[in-house]
């Protein structure tokens, strides 16, 4: 089962924003990407009138290449 869990990077450890409900002891695989909302806050402006709907478009393209 996957699902999707907000986290924090602080000194050093991932840490989760929400309860986790995860099993103590047992190993887990994390992907860890950067939040769009921020990248798009951080580049806004950049590629000139951008809507969020067009840089969705563009992050779904790059992950499929």
């Amino acid at each position: 089962m996957s699902r999707v869990i907000r986290v924090r990077y602080e000194k050093g450890a991932l840490k989760p924003l929400s309860s986790v409900n995860l099993e103590e002891g047992k190993e887990y695989k994390v992907i860890v990407e950067e939040d769009i909302d921020e990248l798009i806050k951080k580049y806004k402006g950049v590629l000139g009138k951008s809507s969020v709907k067009e840089f969705r478009e563009l992050e779904e393209e790059a992950q499929a290449q």
